[in-house]
């Protein structure tokens, strides 16, 4: 059996990555013998993971490496200081890099100025890289102002350049590595996320003491400047004007830079939004039973693929995303793109009120989103993805055979289901108009929303937007005299 040599963070380091192998590893482990290395003096707090799996500290890999090669190891990495005996590692002796995200940006100012106490290195790679622009705008980043300039100097050449092989979750990411490296071998590997249980709204409204009746927006994730929540809120502003019981549940740590309480007060809604902090696994997983609609914005993008997302769309939440990076790739049936342009709260506003005047149409796109998941982003097909690009890469046949996992992360999987569709088990939308009303008059509700929030009603860059996800999701192409 082959031996896997795997690099990441696990619990209780707090980061998506961490969840993210944790679910992957009992699948991964069906196909190979795997020794996960973590930082030295880091203890695992899920038992699952030391009572089946070997775990060593990262620096004794080299010294192993070199007395029983492994036939690969994996080095898992994020825009984050989680990463940061990983990053060391991956340099030192190479191996397949899975590049959660493209820009790693914040990491590599952060390696410099704590890691190595030499900002100066960072200012010089970031002259050597990108020139004179890229010198200021790492002289501001290093006086700590945090810009959306970042995004574009990555900082992952180095890894790229080293690297045996690059795994991405997106063709966004999988495309930069091959535009920095032609030669590279590289391949799309879907996220793999367990398909959650579906809990009762009203149960889950109750035990976290929310409103029963009352609408209820919900973003998720840590909340910076880039997630979008001021167009966002003042979509929600305009939204509480026709249902003033509503309320917005803003779940996940805060970054200490944004003052996102002073942005709430400022739009008069601090009785209406509610900020949560960093919550756990079940807590998460109740807030995202009661919301009604979920909003995973976000601009500028580090080309990350999103767990957090995949766990909303796996749940059945209709959901908005940013039309960006690695969520442009995502279907259009199956979650709600936003322009992050002049009419993206207009859209906002636009596709809240249509969910609430429609809950076919958003229990539609649930829909289409839990099979969407289950269908495309299993864990047993993410595992099977990264053995057979193992398996290409270092020329080791044919995928061995499956074991089973050594424990399970996978509730058992739904049912079939003919909810809204042609076919059982079809995603293809068919839901009837007198369910959902006629198109054209949602499309007016776009134009009426647009020019509520200081855009023309006419403005074809929103109508047309929301026009074509109302086509998919009803099976119709909105035409041209109807936007």
């Amino acid at each position: 059996m082959r031996r896997i040599a795997y690099c990441s963070p696990l619990n209780p380091v707090q980061s998506g990555i961490s969840d993210y192998s944790e679910e992957l590893l009992p699948y991964l482990s069906a196909y190979a013998e795997i020794s996960v290395f973590v930082e030295r003096g880091l203890a695992p707090s899920n038992p699952q993971v030391e009572r089946h799996l070997e775990v060593r500290a990262i620096d004794e890999l080299p010294a192993l490496h070199r007395r029983r090669a492994f036939d690969a190891i994996i080095y898992h990495m994020g825009n984050s200081p989680a990463h940061a005996a990983i990053y060391d590692m991956a340099l030192r002796l190479p191996g397949v890099v899975v590049l959660h995200e493209w820009v790693l940006h914040h990491f590599k100012l952060w390696y410099a100025a704590e890691r190595r106490g030499d900002i100066a290195a960072y200012i010089a790679e970031m002259r050597r890289r990108y020139g004179e622009h890229g010198e200021r705008v790492a002289r501001r980043m290093s006086r700590g102002q945090l810009l959306e300039a970042a995004f574009r100097f990555p900082l992952v050449e180095d890894l790229v350049a080293a690297a045996q092989g690059v795994i991405g979750h997106s063709h966004f990411v999988v495309e930069q590595a091959r535009r920095v490296r032609p030669d590279l071998p590289a391949a799309v590997v879907s996220m793999g996320v367990p398909l959650p249980p579906q809990h009762d709204a009203r149960a889950a409204r109750a035990a976290l003491g929310l409103p029963v009746e009352a609408p209820l927006w919900a973003s998720f994730g840590h909340l910076n400047p880039y997630k979008r929540l001021e167009a966002a809120l003042r979509a929600f502003r305009r939204f509480r004007e026709d249902a003033p019981e509503a309320r917005y549940l803003l779940v996940g740590s805060l970054s200490p830079a944004y003052d996102l309480p002073g942005l709430v007060r400022r739009l008069e809604l601090s009785d209406a939004v509610v900020i949560t902090g960093y919550v756990p696994r079940a807590a998460f997983e109740l807030y995202v039973a009661a919301a009604d609609v979920c909003l995973n914005l976000r601009f500028p993008t580090a080309g990350e693929t999103s767990a957090s997302l995949l766990r909303l769309l796996g749940a059945g939440k209709p959901t908005l995303v940013s039309a960006v990076g690695a969520f442009a790739e995502l279907p259009r049936h199956v979650v709600a793109h936003v322009d992050v342009d002049r009419s993206e709260a207009a859209l906002i506003l636009a596709y809240t009120r249509l969910f609430r005047r429609y809950p076919a149409i958003a229990a539609q796109l649930g829909h289409n989103a839990r099979s969407y998941v289950a269908r495309e982003h299993s864990l047993p097909g993410a595992a099977q993805g990264y053995i057979r690009f193992l398996s290409e890469l270092y020329g080791w046949g044919p995928t061995p055979p499956q074991r089973a996992a050594l424990w399970s992360m996978e509730p058992e999987r739904d049912a079939p289901s003919t909810v809204g569709s042609g076919a059982p088990g079809s995603d293809a939308p068919a839901l009837a108009d007198a369910s959902c009303g006629p198109l054209r008059q949602t499309i007016a509700a776009v134009g009426q929303a647009a020019a509520e929030l200081g855009l023309r009603p006419a403005d074809e860059t929103a109508l047309r937007a929301i026009a074509t996800t109302l086509g998919d999701l009803l099976g119709e192409a909105p035409r041209r005299d109807q936007v």
